[in-house]
């Protein structure tokens, strides 16, 4: 201690000082939690931006699957489209090799056509 009493009156201004600081922070941090409507603003932007990222993340996948998808049903076109091209070809090679009763089918069909059509004629 000081004989004239001068550090000790300092070092409670001091502590005064540090006290009031400390004191104004607690203030501001209660008038922060006591402020309901900010903290809802607050709470709500954080909801927006995590359902703008959820939003991202769930088009990203749904874009990945797609292209997955299309080159999927790409190649299944692909390979049906070989296989009706190969039994067309049979078929063709089929006719070529017996073209007989195809054409009497053809005739056949032909001779019931304008049978109908002498049938239809006379009922008029």
């Amino acid at each position: 201690m000081t004989g004239n009493g001068t550090g000790d009156t300092e070092a409670l201004r001091e502590e005064i000082r540090r006290t009031r600081v400390e004191l104004g922070e607690t203030m501001e941090a209660l008038a922060a939690k006591a402020d309901v409507k900010a903290r809802l603003k607050e709470s709500a932007e954080q909801a927006k931006e995590r359902m703008r990222e959820q939003a991202a993340q769930t088009v990203a996948r749904v874009r990945g699957q797609a292209a997955r998808g299309a080159g999927m049903a790409r190649a299944q076109a692909y390979e049906k489209g070989e296989l009706v091209r190969a039994k067309a070809y049979d078929k063709g090679e089929l006719v070529r090799r017996n073209p007989v009763p195809w054409a009497a089918i053809a005739a056949g069909a032909v001779a019931t056509v304008v049978v109908l059509m002498i049938v239809r004629g006379r009922r008029r």
